[in-house]
């Protein structure tokens, strides 16, 4: 039975807290612009610093993502992206970096595609877990046995909102790390990431030794300095997703900008104040 990376993904966190700083995550859908290109920017994000990188599962009907990533998925959807081409894209970012990749989808397509058929293949491709945003703690036995079977992570999201007795009850069922939510919404950049995402990682250590890393709102490096100051890894999407549809079609511009991005990035969350 093939063996996924969730090792992977929690030595690398450990080596990031060993330095002393954040573990830098990337988000990029898969299919987008194409599925080549896709796979080429996951590499250049690995390039330029990144350490892990979540693989968006495009979907028609998002409920967590902004603007910004729902435009990447439409052209992902309209390119005919499949589940195949999500799972050649962890397989070949893996393959081409030897760094962690996970897959972040809502639980409707793994539903349907199966659920032993869907962690068989990611752990298969050498992905490290999913990140699973709509799916209810209560709800996750059966997904958790066929991740942990296969050798994946189950990272579960935590938002401001929730109570402490809940983190402690998602923070149990969890494994990889924990995925804190800054701010109640959408994703995007934001302005400032602000204090409750600080509280929200605080209330969430106080249950569980997992890394906590914060995403939804950081897009530059001074974002991404303030949030390592306060959580073990800090996670970037929609800034990435952004150079390369401002890169208009021009592939070569659009991998250069989120290689330099990443860069900028990965010396925030070196740089803690």
């Amino acid at each position: 039975m093939t063996t996924g990376n969730i090792q992977l993904l929690s030595d690398t966190l450990a080596k990031a807290r060993a330095e002393n700083r954040a573990a830098l995550i990337a988000y990029l859908p898969a299919g987008f612009p194409t599925v080549d290109g896709g796979i080429a920017a996951i590499k250049a994000v690995f390039d330029g610093g990144a350490d892990v990188v979540e693989v968006g599962l495009p979907h028609s009907d998002p409920v967590l993502d902004g603007p910004v990533i729902q435009t990447a998925d439409d052209i992902a959807l309209r390119g005919g992206v499949k589940i195949a081409d999500v799972m050649r894209t962890v397989r070949e970012a893996h393959e081409a970096t030897g760094k962690p990749v996970l897959v972040m989808t809502y639980w409707n397509p793994i539903d349907r595609y199966g659920i032993e058929r869907f962690t068989e293949e990611l752990a298969a491709a050498g992905g490290a877990g999913c990140i699973l945003p709509d799916l209810p703690v209560q709800e996750s036995a059966v997904w958790r046995e066929h991740a942990d079977k296969h050798g994946l992570a189950t990272v579960f999201v935590v938002a401001p909102s929730s109570k402490d007795e809940r983190l402690a009850t998602i923070t149990a069922a969890g494994s990889g790390f924990v995925y804190a939510a800054s701010l109640m919404g959408v994703t995007g950049t934001r302005e400032s990431v602000g204090e409750s995402a600080a509280d929200l990682v605080r209330r969430t250590r106080a249950t569980s030794e997992l890394p906590v890393c914060v995403g939804l709102g950081v897009s530059d490096s001074t974002q991404a300095r303030e949030v390592a100051a306060f959580a073990d890894g800090v996670i970037v999407g929609s800034a990435f997703v952004k150079r390369i549809l401002d890169a208009d079609g021009d592939e070569a511009a659009g991998l250069t900008a989120v290689r330099e991005l990443a860069a900028e990035l990965a010396e925030g969350v070196r740089r803690v104040s």
